[in-house]
């Protein structure tokens, strides 16, 4: 993933004309920090953990970004991806720049007192790094707004102070923000809608739509695309998915199925993840993980627009085939930057103390997301380029203008 990110930015610097040394200054973080956490088991013995934080760009404003808790965390994983956070953030011209946490644990394996007593501790940690003017973290994988709030009590204890904005991600009681749970999904379907706008303009019949990965992103982004009148046929979480040729699928009972039973029920043909992938439909939305669509699978994929709402589902080399195919791709910088957004909006409550209604909230989230859909179509449009590299030429423009020389 870092390598893939680095590449691009090289790339996309050298076609813009930026100097290797600028280029360099952009893709070096401008800060790694490592810290050993000294967890106490509940057998009372003591257990060193790793956790680390990426601070990438200040550039345009503080740092942003998520706090991960899972086994596979790495110092090049929190380096990647905040590398592009800061790109999402100047796509989605928002006054802030990349971070990315992370804690080197499967959190499943933890009591409810030791993973309290590990985020507690790495939230003093944190504390000299961060706030709201500097770097204001938020969930990730395996974190959410308990996490945020045990976070933000240490941080709020050894500041003497309250400061809301310091995290986001927050439960709307701790200072959190309407919209915020939804915020990715339905960000992801604003921009499918723009470029239906762009690409459709007369034509009005309804699309069909598979989803790889029904968490949060899925779910929501299945539940707007279904209420635009859209046709999702077809979903899929971990063990497998369900697909409906002739039938719409009913995506709140889906979800409720598989809250109550761990399942899709029977509403529909079984069929793999790598089935779901390659299935006769307008748009495909991998919501799940990264590295899905490669150069083994990439001939056999059939929609003609890919939503890319997890982080660089698509491998480069499957991505270069499938644009030169003439597949249009919302890359995952544009397309899941709903999330951020909102995060960026619940920053700004936080600093003013006035918190706004959730119409407003969706209101602001359509107006960002428009504007950058636009904004990397127009640049894709005029270079003849495709959309991935059109975000990345314009992100890279506007924090090399912060660079003085």
């Amino acid at each position: 993933m870092l390598d893939s990110a680095r590449t691009l930015i090289r790339e996309a610097g050298a076609s813009l004309g930026l100097s290797k040394s600028i280029i360099e200054q952009i893709i070096s973080p401008e800060r790694v920090i490592e810290f050993s956490l000294p967890l106490k088991r509940d057998d009372g013995t003591v257990e060193m953990i790793t956790a680390y934080r990426s601070q990438h760009s200040s550039l345009r404003g503080p740092y942003k970004g998520g706090i991960r808790f899972h086994p596979n965390v790495s110092r090049e994983e929190v380096i990647a991806l905040s590398t592009l956070m800061s790109i999402k953030c100047a796509v989605a011209s928002i006054p802030l720049g990349g971070g990315k946490g992370g804690v080197v644990i499967d959190p499943k394996k933890l009591s409810p007192r030791e993973l309290e007593q590990l985020t507690r501790l790495y939230g003093r940690a944190l504390t000299p790094f961060i706030g709201e003017s500097k770097d204001i973290p938020a969930p990730d994988v395996n974190t959410n707004s308990q996490i945020m709030k045990w976070l933000l009590e240490e941080y709020e204890l050894i500041q003497g102070k309250k400061e809301p904005a310091a995290f986001t991600g927050k439960a709307i009681k701790d200072g959190g923000s309407l919209g915020r749970e939804e915020a990715t999904g339905y960000g992801g379907v604003i921009a499918l809608e723009e470029l239906l706008k762009h690409t459709k303009p007369n034509k009005h019949s309804p699309i069909t739509i598979a989803i790889q990965g029904f968490g949060n992103v899925g779910y929501y982004f299945a539940e707007a695309a279904a209420r635009n009148g859209h046709r999702v046929v077809a979903v899929s979480d971990s063990r497998g998915g369900i697909y409906s040729e002739k039938d719409l699928l009913d995506i709140r009972r889906l979800a409720e199925g598989k809250r109550k039973n761990g399942t899709f029920g029977e509403y529909g043909a079984h069929i793999t993840n790598e089935e779901l992938l390659t299935l006769p439909v307008d748009v495909l939305v991998p919501a799940a993980l990264e590295g899905v669509i490669t150069a083994v699978n990439m001939e056999s994929i059939q929609a003609k627009i890919i939503v890319e709402m997890a982080n660089g589902p698509i491998t480069e080399e499957a991505r270069q085939y499938l644009s030169k195919k003439g597949t249009i791709i919302i890359p995952d910088v544009l397309a899941n930057a709903g999330g951020v957004m909102v995060s960026y909006l619940e920053w700004v409550q936080g600093k003013q103390g006035y918190w706004w209604s959730y119409e407003e909230v969706m209101q602001k989230l359509q107006t960002l997301m428009e504007t950058a859909f636009v904004d990397v179509w127009d640049r894709a449009q005029k270079g003849h380029e495709d959309m991935k590299t059109a975000a990345f030429k314009g992100a890279l423009e506007r924090i090399a203008s912060q660079i003085s020389g």
